[in-house]
């Protein structure tokens, strides 16, 4: 067997494969299907500072090669994350990146500073969401935003400062050099793309809220892209995300410059999807006689 271990801001995990937010919920579920110790982490749900219910139904729909979905951040809130859901998922053996939003950069820090107070691994910073303060602007989609609200969070916090950054914007690796001006230890990326379908008898959106991120392996050449992009733009580590479905498409981005992969909406279509990632993985790194898994990031050579 290949060496699957990577190590992340200065946290060990026992292999790359961590199952992104959002698709995961805080674990439980998957939790019947197999020990959650077998996965390199868990990203958990986003979580705000007050419980939101989020967005009207229908809010998820499949597409061509995806999924659209705009749940809208349901969520218990960070009280009930922290008494209900973290002490069980500290239990379960593995990396728990706890993964934050807000709609000011003041709700961010509030919610980042009572992690700290917690053993949580680390904390995964989700920049897509709208700035109250800024006319509902994406944190994400403007460099002076992304630094305003990583540098809120980082002033609260010693723990592990991941950032995850929106593909929704014209240059994604000017944002990671803001978050990274601005403290982050790590960025993570993709997040979805913004799409919209239409359904044509009835001449409505197929989604409460008209519009939508795109998931799955539809997005997974641009995740490719931008992670090749950003690993060349920033001295800190990048975990890649978008449409990642195989163990082959998990290595090509690790090539591409990640150090961890996330898999989201593969999940729902085969909650095994991330063990099966991770056993792919590990043969297709023996047949090409490669020890350690470590030893492809950032391998790809450009023409």
């Amino acid at each position: 067997m290949a060496d699957l271990s990577v190590n992340i801001c200065g946290v060990a995990f026992q292999n790359p494969i961590i199952p992104a937010s959002g698709v995961f919920g805080y674990g439980k579920e998957y939790a019947a299907f197999y020990p959650l110790s077998k996965l390199g982490g868990i990203a958990t749900k986003g979580t705000t500072g007050t419980p939101r219910t989020g967005n009207l139904a229908p809010r998820i729909a499949e597409t061509p090669a995806g999924m659209l979905n705009a749940v809208g951040l349901q969520n218990p809130g960070i009280d009930a994350f922290i008494e209900k859901e973290l002490p069980r998922l500290l239990r379960e053996d593995t990396v728990i990146l706890a993964n934050i939003a807000g709609s000011t950069p003041e709700e961010c820090a509030e919610v980042a500073a009572k992690l700290e107070q917690t053993a949580v691994h680390m904390i995964e910073l989700n920049i897509s969401c709208p700035n109250v303060k800024q006319g509902g602007a994406a944190f994400g989609t403007s460099c002076t935003m992304a630094e305003q609200v990583t540098a809120a969070v980082r002033k609260v916090t010693a723990k592990p400062l991941v950032v995850k950054l929106s593909p929704n914007v014209t240059s994604i690796t000017d944002i990671a050099k803001a978050v990274e001006a601005a403290g982050a230890d790590a960025v993570s990326l993709i997040n979805t793309l913004l799409g919209m379908r239409i359904d044509i008898r009835t001449k409505r959106p197929v989604l409460r809220n008209n519009v939508g991120g795109l998931s799955g392996p539809a997005i997974f050449p641009i995740a490719v892209r931008m992670v090749w992009q950003v690993a060349n733009a920033v001295k800190i580590p990048v975990i890649g995300m978008g449409g990642v479905t195989t163990g082959e498409d998990a290595i090509e981005l690790m090539m591409a410059g990640a150090s961890a992969v996330q898999v989201g909406m593969a999940c729902f279509t085969d909650p095994y999807a991330p063990l099966r990632i991770i056993r792919e993985m590990d043969d297709l790194l023996d047949k090409n006689h490669i020890p350690a898994v470590r030893d492809i990031i950032g391998t790809v050579q450009p023409w």
